[in-house]
C-alpha cells in the first residue's frame, strides 16, 4: 500500500475502471465490499473490518467508506450493531429471515410454525424452471415440496427447484433432519446466501389435490406466489412456487 498522497477518485478507479468507470466513488467501494463477500473474505454472522480499516486498505475516506456500507445496510446485506460493529447479514437472525416470510396473521399473533417435507428428488427441470434457473440442457435441479403450517394448520404448500451443482449433498433425509429456516440451512451447510427476490403473485382456484393437502374445498381461492431467488451476482438460486391459504393470514409488503 502507497504512502504517497493521493485523491479517492484516482487511487480507486484503476482497481474497478473495467466495471465501473463512470460510476461515484462510493459505488465502486460498494462493488469492491461485494466481490469480498462473494468470494467468502466475510462469512455470514461476522464482523467485517472496521470503516477506518477499509479506508485505508482501499485508500480513500472514511466517508466514502461509510456511504458504501450504509446502501448494503439497507439492503440487508450488513447489519449494524450499535457499539459493536457492522456484520454480514445471515439467515439466522430473525430481522434478515423475516424478510422472505410474509404471510401475517390477521390478528397480528405470532404462530408456531412447522414443516413437512412431502417430496425431494432430482432431475431435469421444466424447460420454465430451467430458464429461471439459468440451467443448461444436461443440468440437474432438486425439487423439494414441503407444507407448513402455522398453529398446526396447513397454510402454505411449496414448490421448490434448485440447481444440483450448487446444492450436492441436499437429500430428503438431511432435509427432513433439519428444522430450522431453509435459508439459514441453504447458507451454513451449502455457502448460499440468498440475498433478494423476485415475486409473482394471482389468485387462483384450488385443484383437487392441492386442496387436499391444505385440508380446504377442491376450488377455494388460494394466493399462488412465484419467487426466484438471488444471491451475490444477481445469480439465480432457487424457484419457488408457493399456494398460500390466506383465510386467517394476509400478504404484506412495504413499499419504499
Amino acid at each position: 500500500m502507497s504512502d504517497a498522497p493521493s485523491t479517492d477518485r484516482g487511487q480507486v478507479s484503476e482497481r474497478a475502471a473495467s466495471s465501473a468507470a463512470f460510476s461515484p466513488l462510493y459505488q465502486q467501494i460498494k462493488g469492491l465490499l461485494l466481490q469480498s463477500l462473494d468470494r467468502g473474505d466475510w462469512k455470514p454472522g461476522e464482523a467485517i473490518p472496521s470503516e477506518l480499516e477499509l479506508a485505508a486498505r482501499f485508500q480513500v475516506s472514511q466517508g466514502t467508506v461509510r456511504k458504501a456500507i450504509d446502501e448494503l445496510a439497507a439492503e440487508n446485506l450488513l447489519l449494524r450493531r450499535q457499539g459493536k460493529g457492522t456484520f454480514v447479514a445471515t439467515h439466522h437472525e430473525a430481522k434478515v429471515r423475516f424478510r422472505f416470510l410474509r404471510l401475517t396473521s390477521d390478528d397480528g399473533k405470532q404462530v408456531v410454525s412447522g414443516s413437512r417435507i412431502l417430496d425431494c428428488r432430482r432431475g431435469k427441470a421444466p424447460s420454465d424452471i430451467a430458464a429461471l434457473l439459468e440451467l443448461r440442457g444436461a443440468d440437474v435441479a432438486i425439487n423439494i415440496r414441503r407444507l407448513l403450517s402455522f398453529d398446526q394448520v396447513p397454510t402454505i404448500l411449496d414448490d421448490i427447484w434448485l440447481p444440483a451443482a450448487v446444492f450436492r449433498g441436499l437429500t430428503a433425509d438431511a432435509l427432513a433432519s433439519y428444522k430450522g429456516p431453509l435459508y439459514a440451512w441453504f447458507e451454513s451447510e451449502f455457502g448460499v446466501s440468498m440475498l433478494r427476490a423476485d415475486e409473482k403473485i394471482r389468485a387462483v382456484n384450488a385443484a383437487t389435490e392441492p386442496a387436499e393437502l391444505l385440508n380446504v374445498e377442491p376450488g377455494s381461492a388460494l394466493l399462488k406466489v412465484e419467487r426466484v431467488s438471488y444471491t451475490y451476482g444477481d445469480r439465480p438460486m432457487e424457484v419457488r412456487r408457493g399456494l398460500y391459504v390466506t383465510e386467517r393470514f394476509h400478504y404484506r409488503n412495504s413499499l419504499n
